[in-house]
């Protein structure tokens, strides 16, 4: 899952990359159900009630396998999401995730249910882990708090830049051109430990991982430094980097991070998040993304993510065919 503590992995990265994290808070957790243009919430009583019923088996939905002993409403396509973090979800459903999300459940022909929990410790125990909901729509490959589907796509940290501020065409950390600069960097994350080794962290500006979204964006703080001139560039998670550096007037600059040489590698692959014992709703879900591919791409780019080939190309709408 994006936002849980960095960890070593034997896939495509050597970390997990980072999303927004919301500090712990008395917050709870809560359920909602979507209707085509509409949010209505409930309580988390309701949610545990939908816990509580999970010994009684539904009916089986046609064309969707035995899915009656892994999910609690095989009619339903119920999301864990965060309810505020852009550019992934939010409650109000302005998310890429929240539009994937939409997407498959119309491509399932089932309702669209939430349970939104802050994105920190616990996130995966608290949703996935409690059978409060079925799947996480960005799950990094290579984290083991839940099972991964294919990815669907791939993506990398990247250097946020003014385009007419002299650094338009660096494409690595190692340039020399960036080592009077002072770099924006959210802390603990990869990309720092490559900025350490090239002597750029004398002068970064570190910007805290941990943070409650209600009230603070780490990505957002460093994109109005950046503007301000407080710092000379920034480096951010590709979704995030892509978002804000388009919301900027001008726009910014996005340059993917994939010729380091050194340090942790910093492009993953990511797809969904199901439980370890739901194998059948893994494989209608991996069946989704191969059939969809094209169509998922074009949300995704919609919201400006830097997409990657598996030759670390950038995938453009011209070349969206392309497989990520």
């Amino acid at each position: 899952m994006h936002g849980k503590e960095l960890k070593r992995s034997s896939s495509d990265a050597d970390a997990i990359p980072e999303r927004p994290l919301r500090a712990a808070t008395k917050e709870m957790a809560m359920t909602s159900v979507q209707a085509p243009r509409s949010l209505a919430f409930v309580a988390l009583g309701t949610a545990l009630l939908a816990m509580s019923y999970h010994t009684a088996a539904p009916a089986q939905s046609p064309g969707t396998g035995d899915l009656s002993i892994e999910l609690i409403d095989p009619d339903v396509l119920r999301v864990c999401a965060d309810p505020r973090n852009l550019p992934f979800s939010s409650e109000a459903g302005e998310g890429f995730e929240n539009k994937l999300a939409e997407f498959v459940a119309q491509k399932l022909n089932k309702k669209l249910a939430y349970t939104f929990f802050p994105q920190a410790t616990g996130f995966v125990r608290m949703t996935l882990g409690s059978h409060r909901c079925d799947v996480i729509m960005g799950f990094p490959q290579g984290d083991d708090l839940a099972q991964g589907t294919n990815p669907y796509y791939r993506t990398a940290y990247a250097l946020v830049v003014k385009p007419d501020g002299g650094l338009g065409e660096v494409t690595t950390l190692a340039d020399q051109r960036l080592k009077d600069k002072r770099i924006g960097i959210v802390a603990g994350t990869p990309p720092a430990t490559i900025m350490a080794h090239n002597g750029l962290m004398d002068k970064a500006k570190p910007y805290p991982l941990m943070i409650d979204t209600r009230v603070d964006s780490s990505a957002a703080a460093m994109i109005k430094d950046l503007m301000s001139g407080e710092i000379d560039a920034g480096v951010l998670w590709g979704p995030m980097a892509g978002y804000y550096a388009k919301q900027s007037n001008p726009p910014l600059k996005v340059t993917p991070l994939v010729h380091e040489s050194s340090g942790p590698r910093l492009i993953y692959r990511i797809g969904m998040g199901v439980r370890v014992a739901d194998q059948n709703w893994k494989r209608l879900l991996n069946r989704l993304i191969q059939d969809n591919q094209l169509a998922i791409n074009k949300i995704l780019l919609g919201y400006d993510v830097p997409l990657l080939d598996e030759k670390n190309h950038i995938i453009t709408a011209e070349t969206a065919t392309k497989q990520p």
